[in-house]
This record gives C-alpha cells, sequence and structure tokens, in this order.
C-alpha cells in the first residue's frame, strides 16, 4: 500500500469518487461484535440488539448528499464465506440502490483504502492499517474485551474517536477530515522499517527455509487498477436545486433518504427507469436511464425519452445517460437537447438533467441554455455543461403535442398519495 500511495488519484477514479467527492469507507471484521454484527455482544441470530452497518446505512444516505460523498464498504472475507455473497447482497441490497459500492474483499480493499477520506470501522486489521496511513478513523464499533489490553490495536481502540450514532452523521465526518491528525502509534506498530518489508521478509523466509536467497532485488507485485465502479443509482433522488445567474444551477440530491432532507431551494424528485419501485415513475419530475445510445432495446435516446414522457404524464423531462460525461434530454416542450459536460467534469450526468429542468421550471429559456451552456454545481464543485440543440427524428406517441401538466393536474396527483415535491414547489421543510 505505501509503494502504491502515488496512484491514489487513479484509484479514486476508478472507484467513482469525483473532483471534490469524498469516499467515506465502511469496514467490518467477522465478529458478532463487529460493525456488521450487533453491538450488544450476543452470537450472531441471537438477537442481542441492532446491526451497526445496515442501521448506518440508510443514515448515511440520507444524510451525506450523493453528489458529494461516495461510499463504500469493505466486508472481511469470512463474512461473504460465511454467509454467501447472495445473503449478504440481499441485506445491503437498499444501500447498493443508493450508491453503494462493495468491494473486492480480497483484490480491491488495499485500493480503497489507499483512496478513501475517512474510514468508518472496527476492531479488524483493516481498520488498523487505514490509521497507519494516516486516514482519519472513526469507531463505529470498538469492543475492547475481545482485544489482548497491551495489544497496539487495543490503545488504538482506546484512544480513537468513536461514531456517535445519536448525532448528524456529516458533521461527524467533515470536521474529523479537516481536524484530523494522524496518531503515530498504528505507523511505528504496523512497520519500523517502511519501505523494507520485501527484502526483510524474504530474507527471514529463505533462512527458515535454510534455502539460499534468490540474487536480484526483492520486489512487490503493483496493485492493480480495480476495474471502474461508476455509481449507478437506481433508488429515487430528491433533488434541491437554487438557480442563480450566470447560467447556474446548483443541485444537492439524496438518494432514497429515509426522511425529507433539510436545505434551501426547489425541490424534485428524479427517478431512474430501472427503479425497484415503479410507481415512483409516476411521481418523478425527471426520469432517466442509462445505457449505451445506440441499444436496440430501447430506441434512438430521442424516441426513448418521447416514449417516457407519453408513458408518464407527470414527468417535465426525460434523460438519457449515454456515457461518463452527456446524456440526452427531452422537455415536456419537445425540446431535444444534448449536454455534454467539459473536459474538467465528471459528475453523474443525470445531475445535469435535474439542473436543466430546474432552470426551465424556474422560466429560464433554452436559447439562453443553448448559448451560454449551464454550470452545475455540487457542493463546491462547479461542472460546465455544454448545451447542444439535436436532430430529431420520428417519435412515437403523443409526447411532444401533450400539453404540460397544469397546477390542478399536480394536486390532483399529490392527493392520491403523491407527497414528493414536485418541480417549481418550494422546499416544503424550509418554505424557501
Amino acid at each position: 500500500m505505501l509503494a502504491a500511495r502515488p496512484y491514489r488519484d487513479r484509484f479514486r477514479r476508478a472507484l467513482g469518487v469525483g473532483r471534490g467527492q469524498r469516499l467515506v469507507l465502511l469496514n467490518s471484521t467477522w465478529s458478532p461484535r463487529s460493525l456488521l454484527g450487533d453491538g450488544n455482544g450476543e452470537e450472531a441470530g441471537g438477537g442481542g440488539g441492532d446491526d451497526a452497518l445496515p442501521a448506518l446505512l440508510p443514515r448515511l444516505a440520507s444524510e451525506l448528499p450523493a453528489d458529494e460523498y461516495r461510499v463504500a464498504a469493505v466486508l472481511h472475507p469470512n463474512i461473504w464465506h460465511g454467509h454467501g455473497p447472495g445473503q449478504i447482497r440481499a441485506w445491503l441490497d437498499r444501500a447498493g440502490r443508493a450508491g453503494l459500492a462493495l468491494i473486492d474483499p480480497l483484490e480491491d480493499w488495499r485500493q480503497a483504502l489507499l483512496a478513501a477520506d475517512v474510514v468508518i470501522g472496527d476492531h479488524g486489521s483493516v481498520t488498523y492499517y487505514a490509521a497507519a496511513l494516516g486516514t482519519p478513523v472513526l469507531l463505529g464499533a470498538a469492543p475492547l474485551d475481545s482485544l489482548d489490553p497491551d495489544a497496539p490495536i487495543a490503545d488504538f481502540i482506546r484512544t480513537a474517536p468513536g461514531l456517535d450514532a445519536r448525532a448528524p452523521l456529516r458533521g461527524q465526518v467533515d470536521a474529523l477530515i479537516e481536524s484530523h491528525i494522524p496518531q503515530p502509534g498504528p505507523t511505528r506498530f504496523t512497520s519500523s522499517v517502511p519501505g523494507e518489508a520485501a527484502v526483510r521478509l524474504r530474507r527471514a523466509f529463505y533462512g527458515l527455509m535454510a534455502a539460499p536467497e534468490p540474487p536480484g532485488p526483492a520486489l512487490l507485485l503493483p496493485l492493480p487498477l480495480p476495474d471502474p465502479e461508476p455509481a449507478l443509482r437506481t433508488a429515487p433522488l430528491y433533488v434541491l436545486t437554487r438557480v442563480l445567474a450566470g447560467p447556474e444551477v446548483v443541485v444537492t440530491r439524496y438518494a432514497d433518504p429515509a426522511r425529507e432532507p433539510a436545505g434551501a431551494g426547489d425541490a424534485h424528485l428524479a427517478v431512474h427507469e430501472d427503479t425497484r419501485d415503479p410507481g415512483q415513475l409516476g411521481l418523478a419530475d425527471v426520469v432517466f436511464r442509462n445505457g449505451a445510445p445506440d441499444d436496440p432495446r430501447f430506441g434512438p435516446p430521442g424516441r426513448w425519452a418521447a416514449e417516457v414522457l407519453d408513458r408518464h404524464p407527470h414527468c417535465a423531462l426525460a434523460a438519457y445517460v449515454t456515457g461518463r460525461s452527456s446524456c440526452v434530454v427531452r422537455t415536456r416542450d419537445g425540446a431535444l437537447l444534448r449536454l455534454t459536460a467539459g473536459a474538467e467534469a465528471d459528475a453523474d450526468p443525470a445531475v445535469y438533467a435535474s439542473a436543466v429542468h430546474a432552470w426551465l421550471a424556474a422560466g429560464r429559456t433554452l436559447a439562453a441554455l443553448v448559448e451560454d451552456g449551464l454550470t452545475v454545481r455540487t457542493g463546491s464543485t462547479d461542472h460546465h455543461v455544454v448545451v447542444a440543440a439535436e436532430a430529431d427524428g420520428p417519435t412515437t406517441g403523443g409526447a411532444r403535442q401533450r400539453p404540460s401538466p397544469t397546477p390542478a393536474d399536480r394536486s390532483t396527483a399529490h392527493a392520491n398519495g403523491a407527497d414528493t415535491p414536485r418541480a417549481g414547489r418550494r422546499s416544503p421543510r424550509t418554505g424557501s
């Protein structure tokens, strides 16, 4: 891991961490009292307490804006072996749909550890390695009585900051990152001769075998780049937007929040077409999907968008994400646009679609977007987007001719159980 440190940015990009994003890495060892176990020390299945990690994940989705934080998890191989991959993925399915990345516990955990901005862990060795690398650590589970009191990791567990489950999570994560001072103990006790492990271990192993050591230097296998792991979110997205001059739109998205997030701005609902809850599609202001632009199953992006608008009369904009930096959108009025990010922009293109929707819902013009482009701000990061009118081909249905939903239409939708904020409405929480 020390040898691979110069490639941290590459590991972050492979794990789908964009500019301005923070990677929150959850780590659990295998134990009833680990982060994935329960906090009361009962045996697995004994009903001794709530599982810490499954209880934590919905709160992370509710409190951490999806485009400012990336959440990933490294679970000990024995967890996967003991419960089986199917059970693990079933337990964490909701979190996966909200964007959680499950890291390969044998091949990619070291790269994820190098890429992390903060680790929420327990008394396992991977958490200790994170501290040895100088990464901020919050302890979500810390059973001291499971450790030898004289072991270095026991001293670390006694002194490392603990996660307060009753306090807001984002504040704890940000405060730790910004004020972090690495503890010297984990680095010192992990290796007293950093950078010399290969040489010394090879010498010791061949000495134990009473065999001559091979000539030449002892070399390490480099850590491979993980396969790209983009954050694909199929859970409904609660989106807050503020339209500024410029043109510029501030966008904050929350994936499947347990409750309405706080924040100023207009709110709308963006829903992936592959959502597990198709009822949400009828409430969505923006419907989107990801796919190759030439996928014959969906037809050209413009045609797909027209079909979506025809199928969902309360939807204001449909967006087909065609790549890592572009998407094609169709508005309720029939305009077909291609949104292409600049070289430095690396946000989810569905963010750009929500920004265009907010711009139009605020009464701004398409002509201004096509002429000037659009700046989309997520957190403290700006993404510059070129907006171009697309040539339109034949469409199916009457999407382009269907009139925009009236306020009465939207009120009827909410009277039928749609309590999700709609386009153009002020945030119900703030009233701003």
